[in-house]
């Protein structure tokens, strides 16, 4: 997982225009949302619908911090996601 976030790290500081420092901070923001998320899907009583729709509401958020992102985004967070969901809603 490391490399795929140093992937993230200069490829968005790039596609930015910004510095090393607003790089660091639209990261620390992604990481922030994506582990809130997590532990809300995990602890909270959201049925299905509602977890899949704040999983696109990060997603979504995550290509504003990190625009042409996607498939770093799908091959890094989606699969915990997709565990997640399935360990909770029981799907297989």
């Amino acid at each position: 997982m490391g490399e795929e976030v140093e992937d993230l790290r200069s490829e968005g500081a790039v596609a930015a225009g910004g510095g090393v420092l607003d790089e660091e901070r639209r990261l620390r923001r992604l990481r922030r949302m994506i582990d809130m998320s997590l532990a809300l899907i995990a602890q909270t009583d959201l049925d299905l619908l509602q977890a899949q729709k704040l999983v696109q509401v990060v997603k979504d958020a995550a290509m504003e911090l990190f625009p042409g992102k996607e498939a770093t985004f799908e091959l890094i967070y989606t699969p915990r996601f997709r565990r997640l969901l399935a360990e909770k809603y029981a799907m297989h």
